[in-house]
């Protein structure tokens, strides 16, 4: 059971609305995440998500789309919307759904049309896993945008895990596994960033970094090609 994602959504779609992963982290104890938290409409997404997809326009990609409720928020605005994420389950669950245009495959290789914006929504930066990762990301995301194109994430600072004294690299870079019916993915890093990385690494590879929202730890930027 390698796509330990992709089979949870898949039951829930099955009718096990009960059906929920377990999340192993680096700091701290095991988390859990209802499947349901994938299959969210409009009336029980944050404030934050709701204010990130108003800002979307043009054409859309939507990195690390999972079962593609966002996608579907948006194409019912008139966007056009490529829905792509690694795992095959949640493609196929969301041409179920309805995306019309749900692609299979890792950002970092990903070569296909150019967009007016790139949406990685619910801390979907942490892809890049690395702050030298973030560097490899950014670079190829340029390739992937049309002229005045947009990056909006979102991403919150962990640095007050420091305090347990746990790290000795970068505090955002964590490690996380996935488990599922006593089954278990390969460990995998996830990226979380300060505002003041973020603002120094995007201006290092060529992007002009606004903060478009903030509140306590959490926050969302826009990147836009300098």
């Amino acid at each position: 059971m390698s796509d330990i994602l992709g089979q949870a959504l898949t039951d829930y779609v099955k009718g096990d609305k009960d059906a929920f992963l377990l999340i192993h982290t680096s700091y701290g104890e095991i988390e859990t995440m209802p499947a349901s938290v994938f299959f969210r409409d409009e009336s029980y997404m944050p404030d934050l998500e709701k204010y990130m997809l108003s800002l979307c326009k043009g054409k859309v990609l939507d990195a690390g789309a999972g079962a593609g409720s966002h996608s579907l928020w948006l194409q019912e605005k008139g966007l056009e919307v490529t829905a792509l994420d690694i795992s095959p389950a949640a493609v196929h669950i969301m041409q179920q759904r309805g995306v019309r245009q749900a692609v299979c495959g890792d950002i970092f290789t990903y070569s296909g049309s150019r967009f007016n914006t790139i949406l990685l929504i619910m801390n979907g930066i942490g892809i890049a896993q690395t702050v030298q990762n973030l560097r490899k990301l950014l670079k190829h995301l340029k390739k992937l945008l049309k002229p005045g194109g947009q990056i909006l994430l979102d991403s919150c600072d962990i640095s007050y895990l420091e305090e347990a004294n746990i790290y000795t690299h970068y505090i955002g870079e964590v490690t996380y596994q996935f488990e599922y019916k006593n089954q278990k993915s390969a460990a995998f890093g996830w990226l979380y960033l300060d505002i003041s990385t973020l603002h120094k690494i995007a201006s290092e590879e060529g992007w002009h970094c606004q903060i478009i929202y903030e509140e306590d730890e959490t926050y969302a930027a826009r990147l836009v090609r300098v």
